[in-house]
């Protein structure tokens, strides 16, 4: 592939024979992957050029600045992947087995590994060229949304870690973000300006609820945190940083963003500290409502920024922080928000001289009223040129890029988003990501520095992420038609006629949304009973709510919901049909670890991965159409009508329980026991669990007469 971007120079590692200093990037790859892919000493190895000699022959794949060729002291015929850093030279082995060998990688949960295609020893396809040399044309691939840690990281071991950071580095993320065991870090820091452990107790949240206390969203819900938490995440957060910079990537650590608690207002009388405005509550109940802001003017922030950079592991690394996100500033003055940015720097720079300040541009979408060329000018301005980056975080849909002119000439890294509150949903809008980064680099003034993925929510639609991923290092526009036939073939090891028809269908359909609507899964099966349901349809302007089922259409009024009500992009019916084209390749592909899920009871039929999620799709969104009938039948009072599709969908509740039942990612239990396994005390594991089963209900708010306006956000069907 062309390349148009250059990273630093190579330099080179060998596996095989044995291993050196250099090479101890590579050592700590999860065995359960890569012990298959090395089985054989000497059947390939990744090489660099060790002597400093340019050599003139070999066959192998470059994801450096330059191919260096066979070497001559071997004895035998080697496959060499040359590369920058660690993560090159792991990314540049999964591009050689997805490409060369047929192999799948996925999240466990979403199939695991397809690895049966690779050949014996001995047997792996050669590199018909001299060499293949693919590089990055953007240098960043960065990962992770500051809410992932809390939907889908929080219960995490190391053990779990450890397999996500080797899919990162096959991935080629190099810019992962790093959050984890950060409260620890801010309970030393808060406790030398003399704020007690009392006082974070009513800061911190709770484990599941972290990313929103972070940003100032709320305090203390789900909390307090115990001192085995505080120490088990910190400790946790050293292994995760040292594996993640042996491997060469850059992690991105959080930074001081003004968010204090309240006792400060009572230790620094003096200080100017602001109440922010309440966040998704019913009532504003300030037990957990309305987190308080210290001014950036104020001479305490940069001595408390400072500290924070310095009390955190000395390692290079590049700071986040978000100050405004979902919370409005009290002042739209150009003046005072420069002065907030230029203070959050000075803070990370006095720690750090070689700071370097990444922000979400989330705001600017989210808060658009607000975020105006003024407004964004004065904090993405507020920095020194080349010390800030933004990522673009939903340019897959609404990409800011293109209405701020390349964010004034402040480099950003051009993001999907994809996921809402870790939902799990068959959605993505392959056509975007296979050419929005390509577009946006090639766009006048381009200031585009990377690519990122920034879903909430992990493990679900294996194919969205496969192709972002790859357009890390794709230069040219992917024709995704063509690319899922390829794909189809390496998820489940073999050529399918049926499978890549029914790829075809769901490129056109599910994987083809283009309404521009941000996607939550608020299909009334995962939702609270309702006697006013509504549907929303992209069809319809001025927020019109239709049934958007088949092509019967059902106007049911106005919408003043805060949140999006079900959203259905594609016909159902042609979704169906690649459902039965799935059922008709069973037979064929019933040894596809990724097509197969696991069989919980010989009394149960042999689930497939794919077709259970597709089937559940299915299900689910035919439920909406029995729900909207039984509430028409109710608004007639037809008792009779109402009978019959209220049975009806009780009856697709429980056939949905039985589908999900045959595969262990779809149910509630792991979640519950992970967040449990993780407590060293009875009233540690009664928290951890009332967090765990709160993030996925009710979310937020413990009133007794209004149900939370969070309520279902983070369902995960």
């Amino acid at each position: 592939m062309e390349a148009s971007s250059r990273l630093s120079p190579p330099w080179g590692h060998r596996l095989g024979a044995g291993y050196d200093r250099e090479t101890s990037g590579l050592r700590h790859l999860h065995p359960g992957i890569f012990a298959t892919w090395f089985a054989e000493a000497g059947r390939w190895f990744l090489v660099g050029n060790d002597d400093g000699v340019e050599r003139s022959s070999g066959h192998g794949l470059d994801f450096g600045s330059r191919f260096f060729p066979a070497c001559p002291r071997m004895k035998y015929l080697e496959m060499r992947i040359q590369g920058n850093t660690a993560v090159e030279l792991a990314s540049g082995l999964h591009w050689y087995l997805k490409y060369w060998c047929g192999v799948h990688i996925s999240w466990d949960k979403t199939g695991g590994a397809q690895l049966a295609s690779v050949p014996s020893p001995g047997s792996l396809p050669r590199v018909k060229e001299t060499a293949v040399k693919v590089e990055r044309p953007v240098p960043w691939n960065y990962y992770q949304n500051v809410v992932t840690s809390s939907y889908s990281f929080v219960w995490w071991d190391w053990r779990r870690w450890e397999k996500e950071i080797d899919w990162m580095a096959l991935q080629g993320i190099n810019l992962p973000l790093a959050f984890t065991g950060q409260e620890a870090v801010w309970q030393k820091v808060f406790k030398s300006f003399n704020v007690t452990d009392r006082d974070l107790d009513d800061f911190f949240g709770g484990p599941a609820f972290l990313a929103w206390a972070r940003m100032g969203n709320l305090h203390a819900w789900g909390g307090p945190l115990s001192q085995n938490w505080l120490d088990q995440q910190l400790a946790l957060q050293k292994k995760i940083l040292s594996r993640m910079i042996e491997l060469g990537m850059v992690p991105v650590l959080p930074s001081f963003s003004g968010n204090v608690p309240v006792a400060c207002k009572k230790l620094f009388p003096s200080a100017s500290i602001t109440r922010l405005g309440e966040w998704n509550t019913v009532d504003g109940n300030p037990r957990w409502c309305c987190t308080y802001i210290l001014d950036p003017s104020d001479a305490l922030f940069i001595d408390v920024g400072q500290a924070f950079i310095k009390q955190q592991m000395k390692v290079k690394v590049i700071s986040f922080s978000d100050t405004f996100n979902e919370n409005t500033p009290p002042t739209n003055e150009p003046a005072y928000i420069s002065s907030l940015g230029s203070a959050i720097y000075q803070a990370m720079s006095r720690g750090n001289k070689d700071a370097v300040w990444l922000m979400q541009g989330w705001l600017f979408y989210s808060d658009a009223a607000f975020w105006k060329e003024s407004q964004m000018k004065a904090l993405l301005h507020s920095v020194p040129i080349g010390k800030m980056m933004v990522l673009d975080l939903f340019a897959d849909v609404k990409p800011i890029w293109q209405t701020s002119s390349q964010f004034y000439g402040v480099p950003y890294i051009w993001c999907m988003l994809h996921n809402f509150g870790g939902n799990i949903e068959m959605y993505g809008v392959l056509d975007s990501i296979s050419s929005g980064p390509i577009d946006a680099r090639r766009s006048y003034n381009s200031t585009m520095v990377g690519v990122g993925m920034c879903m909430e929510g992990i493990e679900h639609n294996p194919v969205v992420y496969e192709l972002m991923s790859e357009m890390a290092f794709r230069s040219q526009k992917v024709e995704v038609e063509d690319w899922l036939k390829s794909y189809s073939y390496r998820r489940y090891g073999q050529s399918n006629v049926e499978i890549q028809k029914a790829w075809a269908i769901l490129y056109h359909t599910i994987y083809n949304c283009t309404d521009g609507i941000a996607d939550h899964n608020k299909d009334y099966i995962v939702e609270f009973p309702d006697i006013s349901p509504s549907s929303f349809s992209s069809q319809y302007s001025k927020r019109k709510i239709i049934s958007h089922v088949r092509k019967h259409p059902r106007f049911l009024g106005e919408v003043s919901a805060s949140l999006p009500q079900p959203h259905l992009w594609y016909s159902t019916e042609e979704a169906v049909k690649s459902l039965e084209l799935f059922l008709k390749a069973g037979n064929g592909l019933s040894e596809s670890l990724t097509y197969r899920a696991q069989v919980k009871s010989v009394v149960l039929v042999k689930k497939k991965y794919d077709l259970v999620d597709l089937t559940r799709q299915s299900l689910s969104k035919l439920a909406n159409k029995v729900y909207l009938d039984a509430m028409d039948s109710y608004q007639k009072r037809d008792s009779s009508g109402l009978n019959f599709h209220t049975k009806k969908f009780l009856e697709l509740i429980m056939d949905i329980e039985t589908l999900l039942a045959s595969d262990d990612n779809f149910l509630l239990g792991p979640w519950l026991e992970t967040a449990k396994s993780l407590a060293m005390t009875e009233d540690e594991r009664k928290q951890y669990e009332w967090n765990a089963r709160t993030q996925v209900t009710m979310w937020y708010d413990d009133t007794k007469t209004e149900q939370s306006k969070l309520h279902d956000y983070g369902n995960t069907e």
